[in-house]
């Protein structure tokens, strides 16, 4: 074997250590399986808030993951202990591994202490749907909401996390907003802390 030499043999697969490296799936695959995963999910429901649902609850699972994985690799098993902390960890980490660049906004709340928004021009699970006329306004920003609500649930950030179609002057497509409303004990603990 040429380079048999040169390689470190691991007897079991959880002693592999975890690459660092960018590692990509391609475009056209995700966009295929995020179809069927809809797909699958619309067969399954009578109405569109149902769908919406069941996305968010697929995403959820993705975020508790990604969260584990991403305080692994990125932080030394640390996470954060407060809301901004978290709220930038999500904004741009997170962001960042899953969809290649930094999310485009991160905003506070005008009306509500407890609410913020992530806002992004042009989401990925959102590019290459159409929807139909039947379904109004059906979202697959859900499946994002859904990630979004596993990071923060996992890292003992309780939130009601939901996906809304804002309209852009000058755009044809409106952008997708990830809008964040945290429980009432995140706030009092954040307000302890100072």
């Amino acid at each position: 074997m040429i380079g048999a030499g040169k390689m470190k043999q691991y007897g079991n697969v959880l002693e592999k250590p975890l690459s660092k490296g960018r590692h990509e799936v391609s475009l056209s695959a995700f966009a295929f399986l995020f179809s069927e995963l809809v797909q699958y999910n619309q067969t399954q429901v009578d109405n569109i808030a149902e769908l919406e649902r069941r996305l968010e609850d697929a995403g959820y699972a993705v975020g508790a993951r990604v969260l584990e994985l991403l305080c692994h690799r990125e932080k030394g098993n640390r996470r954060e202990t407060r809301l901004l902390g978290i709220l930038s960890f999500v904004h741009s980490t997170v962001w960042k591994v899953l969809f290649g660049k930094v999310a485009d906004s991160l905003e506070k709340g005008t009306e509500h202490e407890d609410e913020y928004m992530i806002s992004e021009k042009e989401l990925l699970v959102n590019r290459f749907i159409s929807i139909p006329k039947d379904m109004g306004t059906f979202n697959c920003g859900a499946f994002v909401a859904g990630i979004v609500r596993g990071v923060l649930d996992s890292a003992g950030f309780p939130a009601v996390v939901t996906a809304h179609f804002v309209p852009m002057e000058r755009s044809q497509r409106p952008r997708t907003t990830i809008l964040i409303k945290f429980a009432e004990e995140v706030i009092k603990r954040e307000a302890r802390l100072g």
